[in-house]
């Protein structure tokens, strides 16, 4: 059976390790949505994993759900994503870039001209948003029009485009926690009565466009996928999920993607669910630990490993589970915050990367 030291083949791409990046948000972008030049180096530190996985970045000006987070549908963008790509090549690495729209919990504040958030139905999200103004309560959605969905599938495939000139090696889809394509599946996000609203079938269907324009846009081999089943984040509620993911599953065995990655937040033992439909390489996260890992890869559950925050706070993460060194522990007071500080200077096992801030 696999270890987490494996090589394996996604796509046509091989990653030294099984030991994944998770994409996770680290706000450090401007308000345009441009990546300061230490993200290269935040990256590139941590190309020792087998592929390393973008924070969520946004697909057009609509799509941005949070502050600071990054886009890739403008020429400044894509060209701060350049250097972050070719450090970590540099250093053996390879990266997925996380596209992502956030539907209905974005707020006005981020929206160009305070914008009211588009949804797949007119219903208000339970919960709140962070802002630099303190958190704010998610506002009412206005319900998606079919050419605005038209339109946020063309801006889903020119977002594949973008990575693929910017250096990534493939792009993931984020279709979970809760934003504008899980939101799609949600039995109570998603209130349509039209072609995308009711059945499985309809409910999927925004889904399977967006990856399709993905995939021909870039190649099947460069597109891999998110899923977090019943994810109760940003008030997403999925009371049929046990049917909806095998049929999503066995569709997807049709499109021989780089991967699929699903992340299991519930304890819903989605994993032993799921691994046995899907036919091509298979992700599992999320809160695992080096000997859970590893025991679920001998056991034949999964093809790869998902690790977060592990990653964000142990840059040498391969080489620590290795020696089975000690771990830093990860700072959440500086995950969302601007500067190198929380987000460089995470010591290795021989000292440290950068220096403190």
């Amino acid at each position: 059976m696999a270890t987490l030291f494996d090589p394996i083949r996604i796509g046509n791409i091989e990653l030294k390790n099984r030991i994944i990046m998770a994409p996770m948000t680290r706000s450090r972008a401007n308000d345009e949505g441009i990546q300061p030049p230490f993200a290269a180096e935040y990256y590139a530190q941590r190309a020792s994993a087998g592929l390393v996985i973008t924070e969520a970045t946004n697909i057009s000006p609509m799509a941005k759900g949070y502050i600071r987070t990054p886009g890739i549908y403008t020429d400044e963008q894509i060209q701060s994503w350049r250097p972050i790509t070719n450090s970590l090549h540099a250093r053996g690495g390879k990266i997925f870039l996380q596209v992502f729209h956030t539907g209905r919990i974005a707020l006005p504040d981020f929206l160009p001209e305070q914008a009211q958030p588009v949804a797949p139905s007119a219903v208000r999200a339970k919960g709140q948003n962070y802002t630099d103004e303190g958190m704010k309560e998610f506002v009412m959605p206005r319900e998606i029009t079919r050419e605005e969905i038209v339109q946020t599938v063309r801006d889903f495939a020119a977002a594949a485009r973008n990575a693929i000139t910017a250096g990534f090696d493939g792009v993931e889809l984020h279709s979970a926690s809760g934003y504008i394509v899980q939101q799609f599946l949600s039995t109570n996000a998603n209130l349509r009565t039209d072609e995308y609203g009711g059945s499985i079938e309809n409910r999927t269907r925004f889904l399977f466009e967006v990856l399709d324009a993905m995939i021909a846009a870039v190649g099947s081999e460069r597109v891999g996928v998110k899923f977090s089943p019943r994810i109760p984040f940003n008030d997403n509620e999925e009371t049929d999920a046990e049917v909806v993911y095998p049929y999503i599953l066995e569709r997807l065995n049709q499109r021989n993607m780089a991967y699929i990655h699903v992340a299991d937040y519930t304890g819903g033992d989605w994993h032993a669910k799921l691994y046995p439909i899907y036919q091509g390489v298979y992700f599992a996260g999320s809160g695992f630990t080096k000997e859970s890992g590893a025991a679920l890869l001998e056991q034949g559950g999964a093809d790869a490993i998902v690790y977060g925050t592990k990653l964000l706070a142990n840059p040498d993460l391969p080489e620590r589970f290795r020696r089975n060194a000690p771990l830093n522990e990860p700072d959440q007071s500086t995950f969302y915050v601007p500067g190198e500080h929380g987000y460089t200077d995470y010591p290795t096992l021989e000292g440290t990367l950068s220096s403190p801030i």
